[in-house]
């Protein structure tokens, strides 16, 4: 079993920066994938991010690309969503998740780990 813990949300304007950070325990860091999900008001919860085992791949939403880069400390036992350039569409609950794998992979049902969620809105 992995737990997983963000943080690092809040109230940004736009064109501004954040960086969440998803601490993880229970479980060798680097035997699993790592995600960042986020899901607005009234909307399905959608993939933003992804990062393989090592930190050598990753793979973006088309929406989130060239703004925003995931990163992973597996000495740390924690991945990283920095965000830039932020927009108000970018308003929502981010999650991290965790999974076996393949890394790229963009649905839900593929993580099996999930944090609580952190609120990030950007102000227009």
């Amino acid at each position: 079993q992995v737990q997983l813990v963000e943080s690092g949300g809040g109230l940004v304007q736009a064109g501004g920066s954040l960086r969440l950070s998803c601490a993880a325990s229970g479980r060798t860091f680097s035997s699993i994938i790592m995600g960042w999900f986020r899901q607005g008001a009234g909307k399905e919860r959608e993939f933003v991010a992804a990062i393989s085992w090592y930190g050598d791949s990753t793979r973006y939403a088309d929406s989130v690309k060239g703004r925003f880069t995931i990163s992973r400390d597996n000495a740390k036992s924690t991945a990283y969503l920095q965000m830039n350039n932020l927009k108000p569409e970018d308003t929502a609950v981010y999650y991290c998740a965790g999974g076996r794998g393949p890394y790229y992979a963009v649905e839900t049902n593929s993580y099996d780990y999930w944090g609580q969620g952190t609120q990030v809105t950007v102000s227009s």
